[in-house]
């Protein structure tokens, strides 16, 4: 194992310095103002995709409504609390978690939609998924090494959303009409 590479009385004197940055040490490589930037629209991604979902689980109708629904409000509770890790790294960071309603849609990355056909809900929410993992995805190789623990944060909220692309990809493949672009109102 290699050598421990700052003296111990030196690494006691650097965490004594700036204090009240809490967390943050000389050691942060990031550019924290940007990051937290960062983790405020993610942070109004994951409120649309709450309001989306919600709206979803609420409006959904016709005979497969109650299997498809059950999945928009799972999702909806998960995607709150992702919201709610973001806005808690938000704070640990030492910035303000943004959630201010009359500019939530445009810092979000992810559109809200009001669809009433259910194919066309999933398929939105499943849009949104993917928006989500290739934004996460790029935000993960962004931190790299700075920022390991928004990293991570990141990561795992990755993790998740691509379990809910997969999840809508399997419902969409059992709704009958969803791949060759027939109404489901039609359906029932």
């Amino acid at each position: 194992m290699a050598e421990f590479l700052t003296d111990i009385k030196e690494l006691r004197a650097r965490a004594r310095q700036e204090i009240d940055k809490g967390p943050i040490t000389s050691a942060y490589g990031a550019d924290l103002p940007r990051v937290i930037q960062v983790c405020n629209e993610a942070l109004a991604t994951e409120l649309v995709c709450v309001l989306r979902y919600k709206r979803h689980y609420y409006t959904a109708s016709g005979i497969h409504a109650g299997v498809v629904a059950a999945e928009f409000l799972e999702h909806a509770a998960e995607e709150q609390e992702h919201a709610d890790r973001l806005a808690q790294r938000i704070v640990q960071l030492g910035g303000e978690p943004d959630f201010n309603p009359e500019t939530l849609a445009a810092r979000s990355h992810a559109e809200y939609d009001d669809s009433l056909d259910l194919i066309e809900m999933v398929k939105e929410d499943l849009v949104a998924e993917r928006i989500a993992i290739a934004s996460y995805t790029e935000i993960v190789n962004w931190l790299g090494n700075d920022d390991m623990t928004t990293r991570r944060v990141f990561e795992d909220l990755l993790a998740q959303e691509e379990e809910h692309a997969d999840d809508l990809k399997s419902l969409l493949e059992r709704l009958p009409g969803a791949l060759n672009g027939q109404d489901s109102r039609a359906q029932g």
